[in-house]
């Protein structure tokens, strides 16, 4: 697909390229405001006090650890520092131990709260951070949002660890997901003396007084960690919307157990106390991640591929994350391959994708947007009007996937266990070489049967029947026997296990919302500043006939697809056909199944010129390979069209004459999943 950069009312048509003058994204610099409560946090604090007055094998690979402050340098994990100053702290630190002062050895095990944070952390106002000292098993639970650095020791967040001398990372706790929890774990600190490496670290980030006061609370087991503010493309858009204003505030609900006034106020988080539960792993499910790690360690037959199932609501996303994390800690990359066209975990909701993995993943899904190495547009939140192209899609997305490619492999499937649902997750297991099942459920009985080896000999699928070929006969033409594999269940204990979250922003809708506000915010600048809306960005200028247009799941007449497809969000795939046109627009009778590289707003069709106007963070390299605009049903969430600032008349493409009473007047459903009797052969 050829275009160019232009406005929606003029622009030259000389050339037809990609154009695109914006810069590499990267990580912001820290807003030099201070460290003062944010006005949404002074707002909360005033609520609280209100409320309170009436009734109180391979290794991962590692980066050094940033540094802060300059004229400083890094050897062998250790800071390197003036030899006075030096031989200062470490008198001061043997001082300390020899004149007696008593130091808990013991591992401690208990969330750190008020008393202890004033205790065990500092705050640096002038360079804008603070650094906390853990004991072994003690526990940060947090709401907000910041970067983590592990100066000293060792640090396990979603089942990732974080060591000394690795990248800083994102920590990500919205209202919308369960508090995230930072564990202090037992250090490898190679027989260093503790207290000299200690010193020698708090030095380089900390006043005197403050490096002395945080020196007294470390022990050998002690992880030392930094905590920075962070604001990033993606927070400065969402809050830009009132509904998103207070997404990394803890809730009403939350509010009495939130910590004020402590060395972390002003970093963008807020400590809760132990009322508040985190995220607990139950045993079944630790189990289950040991189980993986040891299969990916030892010496299995290939690599390992982990499907996981359950019912909706039982945190198959929350586990996948941990699961993702845990191997990270043993291998350098993880494959995802998503089957869950509603609840997606890297792409906004409609996508079906194939991607390599080599970051933890701290947050929830919009938090971690990130182009897939290989993605189909589905282009609805369920798959149940075409069954047949959803699986098709992912078999074209298994093909893309190497043979010999010995990474694990974990897949997301849809929360739809029951009738077809049930037949979708059949095929998948005779579709893909599957080594790992893992069933989750809550409460005492299951909420679908155990897909066991047992199970597969009889059930029938939506496309097979047994008895059935596996994916290596079928896809890889092998003539192989059947793949055995380990089923696994899991059994869900957190609060609210199996029901839909009823607070603001957790519902379905709303997150698959966030995914998509998140994808969008990639069009803004990674400089600091103001949000700039939508309609004021430039848009790429694309020929009527250098794409063709397709609708997915809706009957449109070829007249009214214009109209259907201004306004909204398309996928932009590759055709393997090469689009041919008469001199104006070409319309797709058929939406083919084909590969798409990222997602745009076609926000406005120009007639006359013969040409669409198309938003997108894409990079123009990948745009000239776009060739089909694929429309769906997904919608642009209406904060888009109704909330965004600069508009001096009526919005655009928003309208209250419009009554669902009449006949006709929505959208005109296609169910693809049923077939005709006429058409199913007997088995």
């Amino acid at each position: 697909m050829k275009a160019k950069r232009g406005s929606h009312s003029k622009g030259s048509t000389k050339s037809h390229k990609w154009k695109d003058v914006r810069g590499k994204r990267c990580r912001p610099p820290i807003n030099p405001s201070d460290l003062n409560s944010s006005p949404a946090m002074a707002s909360m604090i005033k609520e609280h006090r209100g409320t309170s007055k009436k009734k109180p094998t391979v290794k991962r690979l590692k980066t050094k650890a940033k540094q802060v402050s300059g004229n400083k340098s890094f050897t062998n994990g250790a800071m390197e520092l003036d030899s006075d100053e030096s031989q200062e702290w470490k008198a001061y630190a043997q001082a300390v131990q020899v004149n007696g002062v008593k130091m808990q050895e013991d591992a401690a095990t208990c969330r750190l709260d008020w008393k202890s944070l004033h205790q065990c952390a500092e705050r640096d106002d002038q360079r804008k951070h603070a650094v906390l000292v853990m004991q072994q098993g003690q526990t940060l639970c947090f709401r907000g949002k910041c970067f983590l650095t592990c100066l000293y020791g060792r640090v396990e967040v979603m089942g990732f660890t974080i060591e000394e001398g690795q990248q800083s990372y994102p920590l990500f706790s919205p209202a919308s997901h369960c508090p995230l929890t930072v564990r202090a774990e037992e250090g490898c600190h190679g027989g260093r003396d503790h207290r000299s490496a200690a010193a020698d670290i708090l030095r380089s980030y900390l006043s005197p007084a403050s490096q002395k006061k945080l020196l007294r609370k470390v022990v050998p087991n002690s992880s030392i960690v930094l905590l920075e503010p962070m604001e990033t493309p993606l927070t400065r858009f969402l809050s830009s919307f009132t509904d998103h204003g207070r997404l990394f505030n803890p809730p009403v609900a939350e509010l009495m157990s939130a910590i004020l006034d402590t060395p972390l106020n002003g970093l963008g988080m807020v400590p809760l106390a132990d009322d508040i539960e985190g995220l607990r792993l139950s045993p079944s499910c630790q189990d289950s991640l040991d189980a993986v790690v040891d299969a990916c360690r030892g010496d299995m037959d290939g690599c390992a591929v982990v499907l996981v199932y359950g019912a909706k609501n039982v945190g198959k996303s929350t586990y996948i994350r941990v699961l993702i994390n845990t191997l990270l800690n043993h291998t350098t990359s993880v494959d995802y391959l998503e089957a869950d066209v509603g609840q997606t975990e890297f792409t906004p909701t409609g996508c079906l994708s194939l991607l390599t993995v080599r970051e933890p993943l701290l947050g929830p899904p919009f938090t971690h947007q990130r182009a897939p190495d290989h993605m189909v547009y589905y282009g609805q939140s369920s798959c149940e009007s075409d069954l047949g192209r959803y699986l098709e899609s992912l078999k074209s997305l298994w093909r893309k996937r190497p043979p010999t490619r010995d990474m694990p492999l974990v897949i997301n499937t849809m929360g739809w266990v029951k009738g077809f649902g049930l037949q979708l997750l059949v095929d998948l297991l005779r579709f893909l070489p599957v080594s790992h099942v893992i069933q989750l459920s809550h409460g005492g009985a299951p909420q679908c049967p155990a897909l066991t080896p047992e199970f597969l000999e009889t059930a029938n699928g939506f496309q097979t029947h047994p008895p059935a070929q596996t994916a290596l006969d079928e896809l890889t033409e092998s003539h192989s026997p059947p793949r055995s594999y380990v089923h696994m269940s899991v059994k869900a204990e957190f609060q609210g296990a199996g029901s839909q979250g009823r607070t603001k922003h957790q519902r379905p809708n709303e997150q698959r919302e966030m995914s998509l506000l998140a994808y969008l915010s990639q069009l803004q600048s990674a400089d600091p500043g103001p949000v700039r809306p939508l309609h004021s960005l430039t848009p790429y200028q694309v020929p009527h006939t250098a794409v063709a247009l397709g609708v997915l799941h809706f009957e449109v007449a070829a007249s009214d697809m214009l109209y259907a497809a201004n306004a909204g969000l398309v996928g932009l795939c590759c055709m393997a056909e090469k689009v041919t046109s008469n001199g104006g627009p070409v319309l797709l009778s058929r939406a083919p199944v084909c590969p798409c590289v990222g997602l745009g707003v076609l926000r406005g069709i120009d007639m006359a010129r013969g040409l669409y106007f198309i938003l997108t963070p894409l990079d123009p390299a990948l745009l000239r390979k776009v060739n089909c605009l694929l429309l769906g049903a997904t919608s642009l969430p209406s904060c888009i069209l109704t909330t965004q600032n600069g508009f001096q008349e009526d919005p655009p493409y928003v309208t209250s004459d419009y009554s669902f009473d009449l006949t006709g007047a929505g959208k005109l459903r296609v169910f693809k999943g049923l077939q005709r009797p006429g058409h199913m052969g007997l088995q």
